[in-house]
């Protein structure tokens, strides 16, 4: 009797088992992490200024993983050919690595919808010497690298078919931005790069320019393993379905690209030069009066040089004078007795823009409450709040930057700022402030982040020489 049950167990157990095959989604559910692979670069992932995950590929997938309620679990590929590899043999679930949609691809994963388009641009250095490459014709004499496997490589095949002379290298171990650097350290002539990553670049490379599009707009995508189950890549299509109507890709597009929109070269290259010039005679103040007051140096800086270019005795012509660009009515609020004082200035500044990110509506979030608080600065609390009010009224959200920065400009028409409590304002300038200030904050966390990697080599190479014995 004692075999019989036993049998009928195992039976049970079987039947049972058989019964929860789980579909992947579901796996990844129960499991509570679901793995994504995504590249190290400016427009997917990276640690930000505080040391925090971020990106726009991060933020998007980090997401979905909400949306599933699940946590999310990063993997970075050795290279770009790996990606591909890691998905057929399941380590991990997708890839949201910035990756292009082509019909080789298309053979081994399956895309899910389009979330931004690219164009692929031919890119070299204004300052080397030589004519600036018209088309691929122009190219049979310099050296074109470009990274190993990527979307570059079958445009150029594709090309190649037209021009038998076309020849490139590929590169397995660089990234496409580290590529960039090389053409503008001249160590190559050319490469290729998508138009969303050199929008990014340009502003830490002001050298850099598009020679020509190698390609039509291309689309971007998440890559799913290509397997029976679509349980999971259905959820990301339901998933972007809904962040492309209630405006949260909008929003994580603004974050990261919106401020690379009116590039300017010539301003680019002066502020670089600027950063070695002036700035090391203010940074320990900047430094100080952050930290004295939450803020980010960098970003105090920024304002700074956007105001007065790190002038201490700038002065405009409404009146406002020194390195923050500080009113007589502000300064004397602040406590400030000399405004053409750098460090009264800079002290002054870093309490007003801390006091006008802290009166900012709570229910606006970081970062776009600093951006807001950035533009208050410039066009004053009351001018923000129409602002915001309009935004509103007009069925926006008031509480998004992108959104903001939109309605800003009807300050300027009558229609609008006659239903204010504030009345006119130069609506556009705040909005032009800000995303200078924006590309002038990434450049120069770009700059001190490498000063900050380059002084740790330097500790960690002292370090090796100490621990040799002398012979």
């Amino acid at each position: 009797m004692r075999w019989l049950i036993v049998f009928i167990l195992l039976i049970q157990t079987l039947v049972t088992g058989c019964g929860r095959n789980d579909s992947l989604l579901e796996q990844v559910k129960n499991s509570g992490e679901i793995r994504v692979i995504i590249r190290n670069t400016s427009t997917t992932f990276y640690e930000g200024p505080d040391e925090s995950p971020m990106g726009f590929e991060y933020d998007l997938a980090k997401q979905f993983a909400e949306y599933l309620g699940v946590e999310l679990k990063v993997i970075v590929p050795d290279n770009l050919p790996h990606i591909f590899d890691m998905l057929e043999n399941g380590r991990a679930h997708f890839a949201a690595a910035g990756l292009t949609v082509t019909e080789a691809r298309k053979e081994r994963v399956r895309f899910s919808p389009p979330y931004q388009y690219i164009t692929q641009q031919l890119v070299y250095n204004s300052k080397a010497p030589g004519p600036r490459p018209r088309s691929v014709n122009d190219l049979t004499n310099g050296l074109l690298e470009v990274v190993a496997g990527s979307s570059h490589t079958e445009r150029l095949n594709e090309l190649k078919e037209l021009n038998a002379n076309l020849a490139w290298t590929e590169n397995s171990e660089l990234e496409s931005e580290e590529l960039l650097t090389l053409v503008w350290d001249q160590l190559i002539d050319y490469t290729v790069s998508d138009s969303n990553e050199l929008a990014l670049n340009l502003r830490f490379h002001p050298e850099l320019r598009v020679a020509f599009d190698l390609s039509e707009p291309e689309p971007l995508a998440w890559a799913f393993p290509k397997n029976t189950d679509t349980s999971l890549y259905y959820a990301a299509t339901t998933f972007f379905n809904k962040i492309k109507d209630n405006g949260v890709l909008a929003s994580l597009q603004e974050r990261y690209y919106g401020h690379t929109e009116d590039y300017d070269y010539y301003g680019t290259e002066y502020f670089i030069k600027q950063i070695n010039v002036r700035l090391p005679t203010y940074q320990d103040m900047f430094e100080k009066f952050a930290d004295e007051h939450s803020l980010d140096w960098r970003l105090l800086a920024a304002m700074s040089y956007q105001e007065s270019h790190w002038n201490p005795d700038a002065k405009s012509y409404t009146g406002v004078r020194g390195m923050m660009m500080l009113t007589r009515t502000t300064a004397r609020h602040l406590g400030i007795k000399e405004r053409t004082d750098p460090e009264e200035s800079i002290r002054g500044g870093a309490i007003w823009i801390k006091l006008l990110h802290d009166m900012i509506d709570e229910e606006v979030q970081e970062p776009d409450r600093t951006w807001m608080a950035v533009a208050a600065y410039n066009v004053g609390l009351g001018h923000l709040e129409d602002a915001r009010t309009i935004t509103k009224q007009r069925g926006f959200d008031a509480n998004k930057w992108m959104h903001v920065k939109e309605n800003l400009p009807l300050l300027r028409q009558k229609k609008w700022y006659s239903k204010t409590k504030h009345g006119y304002a130069r609506g556009h300038e705040p909005v032009r402030y800000v995303e200078n200030i924006r590309s002038y904050y990434d450049i120069l966390t770009w700059l001190s982040d490498k000063a900050k990697e380059e002084k740790k080599r330097n500790l960690d190479t002292r370090a090796l020489d100490i621990s040799v014995p002398a012979l």
